[in-house]
Formats: structure tokens, sequence, C-alpha cells
């Protein structure tokens, strides 16, 4: 027979973890054995929490110093300077964004990885609390057909059997055969605590795993909205996206860092129990159940021998005994009592259902079972748990590291707004070209009247008796300004003219615009037509 037990094999990230020096709060040693009752290796794994807040209070004020140098710092108004800015500031959002990306998709493998290991933990706890509880029931069951069944049928028998001694002697050793099974069952251990504490510890991880699954899930979400957030501010050019982006990256930050705290706690103490999770065992079984009972289901080796192959051995035997003498009483009493008969065979049906429950309780009890799901838990817990936390951690390094480049980038980018808006600010307000007078039109209702910059000559009339009326908004073909030429003798002169008199607007203009130039010119033909005919 091939030996049962599979080796288990911690993973060398186990190891590497395990090596992790371990320090209390006052920066002593201390001891790297997986004890979480232990007040002191709780402030180990403490410790490390406080090292990943200390490494966010650094990165704080890095991040500080860099706002405040930008801040201060002269920027030089060059137009080659400012492209390069802009297009640095473009640049440093993109990657950003970028390493922010793939943080998030390590983080849901990780989260993923985390979340099977330990569900592969739990599913492991319920089939091992189904063995045992399992175990109880099939002893329980046995011990109350043996001390209640059993004799209430002796009893019956005895009555029948009263004037035969011989027939009373066979029910009594029937009897003690049934004491001795009883006694070899109540030798079992009793699997209840057991269960008990295993049913909590499973309840326990699952409500845990479930909120800290979530936890990750939301988190990333709100990585990618600051991520969005970010493009839009930049896109826009929108200081308030800008300042939202600077305060969620922030938030982003800290929270990076929290997570890392709470993952490097995790893996620390759980590759601490990995390590050596059969002394961990022993330990806390220790008082409860008997220490080579708990060595056989840990080790489960071929040549280890079965601490329950005596009480087995012995409640098979006593069982068989008695089935031959209630077999014997079948044959020689019944003919002689046939009121007997419906209890003998009460007592056989019974002496084979209990010899059932000892080959269900024989199977249950062998370490193969059990030690499968001990390996099933480690697997789960020191294989893919702690994977998961690894890249978990390496999601919260590549987040940190990219809300750290955003907020670097933000100071940047609102001074390159500042300076865009104070270089439009320096244009006239009436340059049609700038886009600050396009904010500004949309706010300010049109005027009413029009100030033309149109003046001409003409044989027909003098250059200083006309005035240009107020002229009102309207929509002409441009071809009829063109006409002015015959209005003048052919011979219009233009001082200073802009645009307007021309028909032939830029084309970076907008459709409101257009508009307004060519309904001056339309009200220039119109009304000098009248004054001046042909």
């Amino acid at each position: 027979m091939p030996a049962a037990r599979v080796e288990y094999v911690a993973p060398w990230w186990v190891a590497w973890l395990h090596s992790v020096p371990h320090l209390g709060l006052r920066l002593q040693p201390v001891d790297s054995t997986f004890n979480p009752r232990d007040e002191s290796y709780r402030e180990s794994l403490l410790f490390l929490g406080l090292v990943a807040a200390i490494c966010l209070g650094l990165n704080l004020i890095v991040l500080a110093a860099y706002v405040v140098c930008v801040c201060c710092c002269r920027q030089d108004e060059a137009v080659q300077t400012k492209q390069r800015n802009s297009c640095c500031v473009t640049w440093t959002a993109v990657v950003a964004g970028l390493v922010c990306c793939a943080a998030v998709g390590v983080g849901f493998y990780g989260n993923s990885e985390t979340n099977d290991g330990v569900y592969q933990l739990i599913y492991s706890l319920d089939n091992a609390n189904h063995t045992f509880s399992g175990i109880d029931e099939l002893v329980s069951g046995t011990t109350q057909k043996m001390k209640v069944d059993l004799e209430q049928h002796l009893a019956r028998l005895s009555e029948i059997f009263a004037a035969r001694g011989d027939y009373i002697q066979t029910l009594k050793f029937v009897q003690q055969m049934a004491g001795n099974v009883i006694v070899q069952l109540s030798g079992l251990p009793v699997w209840r605590e057991v269960t008990v504490e295993l049913t909590e510890l499973a309840d326990q991880t699952g409500y845990v795993e479930y909120y800290r699954w979530l936890s990750y899930l939301l988190l990333f979400i709100l990585d990618l909205v600051i991520c969005l957030v970010t493009c839009l501010g930049l896109a826009r050019r929108s200081r308030c996206l800008l300042v939202s982006m600077l305060c969620c990256g922030v938030l982003g930050l800290f929270l990076s860092w929290t997570s890392l705290a709470a993952d490097s706690a995790a893996a620390v103490g759980t590759s601490d129990f990995c390590s050596a999770p059969d002394t961990f065992i022993l330990n806390i079984t220790e008082g409860q159940i008997r220490t080579e009972v708990t060595r056989y289901y840990l080790d489960c080796t071929q040549s280890g021998s079965s601490p329950f192959q005596q009480a087995l051995t012995i409640f098979q035997r006593s069982l068989t005994t008695m089935q031959i003498q209630v077999a014997g009483l079948l044959q020689f009493a019944v003919p002689l009592f046939p009121t007997a008969e419906k209890d003998l065979l009460r007592i056989q049906l019974l002496l084979n259902s209990s010899e059932s429950s000892l080959h269900q309780l024989t199977a249950m009890l062998d370490c193969r079972g059990l030690h499968k799901d001990y390996l099933d838990a480690l697997a789960g817990i020191c294989y893919d748990g702690i994977e998961g936390l690894l890249y978990l951690g390496l999601f919260s390094l590549l987040a940190a590291l990219a809300f750290s480049t955003m907020i670097c980038a933000g100071p940047r980018a609102w001074k390159h707004f500042t300076t865009r808006d104070r270089d439009y600010d320096d244009i006239d307000s009436d340059d049609p070209f700038n886009p600050q007078a396009r904010r500004i039109a949309t706010h300010n209702p049109p005027r009413g009247q029009l100030r033309s910059f149109c003046s001409y000559s003409s044989g027909l009339g003098s250059q200083t008796s006309l005035q240009p009326p107020a002229q009102t908004i309207s929509n002409a073909p441009v071809s009829e300004y063109m006409n002015q030429a015959m209005l003048f003798g052919g011979n219009p002169r233009y001082e200073n003219v802009p645009l307007i008199g021309r028909g032939s607007p830029p084309p970076t203009y907008s459709p409101s615009m257009r508009a307004t130039y060519l309904s001056v010119a339309d009200e220039h033909l119109r009304h000098y037509g009248n004054e001046f005919p042909a």
C-alpha cells in the first residue's frame, strides 16, 4: 500500500516573508513563531503597519516640498518653454494613468487569488467539520443502541428465559459484550468542541474575507475614477477638476499605504504560520485532544499506527461474538419459546446496524481523509492566499507611485493654466481672436449700437459731412455689399478698414461673430444706398 501522506512543502515566499525581522514597538527582537495569543508577537505585526505609516509620512513630506518648489520657482515665459512644460505635464499624466491602470489590473488578480485561497481554506474546514460531526453522531448513535435499545430487549428476554439458566447466561454474556463496546466507544475522542471552534473559525473567516474583497473592489473603482477625473481635468483645462484630482490623489495615496500596511502584516503573519503549521496546531489542541491523535492526523504516515486501532478491534470482536450468541438463541431457543423470536430478531438487526456503523466509523477515523483536508487548507492559505497578498502589496506600491506622480503634475498643470489665461488677458478685449473675449461675449448681451470704422469719399458728397448712423444687426449677402463701388462713382477709398467691410471674415470666426460682421456690412449698404441713390 503506498504512502497516504502527500508532503507539504512551503513555497519560497513563505521562507522569505518568515525571515523578515520581527520587532516590537520598543524595537526589541520578537520570536517569529506564529502565536497570535502572544502580545509581543501581535506588536511585531503592528510594527510593520507603523513602518508603512512612516513611509506615508515621508512620501507626503517629499510631495509637499516638491509642490512648494514648483510654486515658488519662476517660469520661463518663452513659447518653446511653455510648450515643453505643457507636453511634460501631459506625458506625466499619461504615464501616471497607465501605471494606475496597471496597478488596478495587478490588484484584481491578487484580490481574486487571495479570495480563492481563503475560500479553499473555508471549504476544507467545512469538510473536516463534516467528518468530525459524523464521527460524533456514529459514536453517540451506537452507544444509544447498546445502552438503551439492547438493554430493553435483553430485559424482556430475561423474563421469557427465566426458567432456563443456560439461556440467561447467554444473555448476560451478550450484555457484557455490549458493555465492552460502550467502553471502547467512550475512549474515542469527542470532537464536539473542535467542531464548534472550526465552525466559528469558518464563519468569521468568510465574514472578514467578504468585506476584505469588497473593500479592495471599491478601492480599485476609486482609483479608476481618480484617473478619469485627472484626464478630464487636463483635457478640459478645468481648475475645479484639477483641485478635485489633487484631493482625491492624496486620499488614494493614503488608502494605498494603508492597504500596504494591512497586506504586509497579513502576509508576514500567515507566512509565520505556514512555515511550521504542525507546531501551531499541536499547541492549540493541547489539552483538548491527545497528542498522539493530533500527530496521527498531521503526519498520516504508512508506518504510523492508528491510536484507534485497538478500540475498533475490540468493537469488531464484541459485535461478532454477540451476533454468534444471538444466532444460537434463534436456532435453539425460539422453538421452545416462540415469543422470544421477535426480540431476538430485533437484537440481530440492531447488531447488523452497529456493524455498518463500525465500518463507517473506521473509514472516518482513518487519517487520509482529514489529512487531505489539512493539506488543501494549507495549499489554499499558503500558496494562493499569500501569493494574492503579495500581488495586492505590489498594487499598493504602484498605486502610491501613480498618485504621487499625479500630485506632482497637478501644480505644474495649474501654473500652465494660469500662464495661458494671463497671456489671453494681455490681448485687447475687443480682439476677435482672443478666446477670453469669446467667453466674455457669451456672458454679456450684445451691444445695441456698433460704431463703424469705415470712412469713405466720393465725388457726390463731402468726406466729413457724413456721419454713420446707428446700425442694427441683420443678415445680408456679401455680394450686395461689394456693390458699394457703384454708389460712390466706382472709386471708394478705405481708411483703416477692418475685416468687417470686406465680407470675408477669417475662417476661425465662430458662426455668431460671422453673422455680426456681415450684418454690419449689410446695414452700411442699405442705409447709404437710400441716402445716395445712383
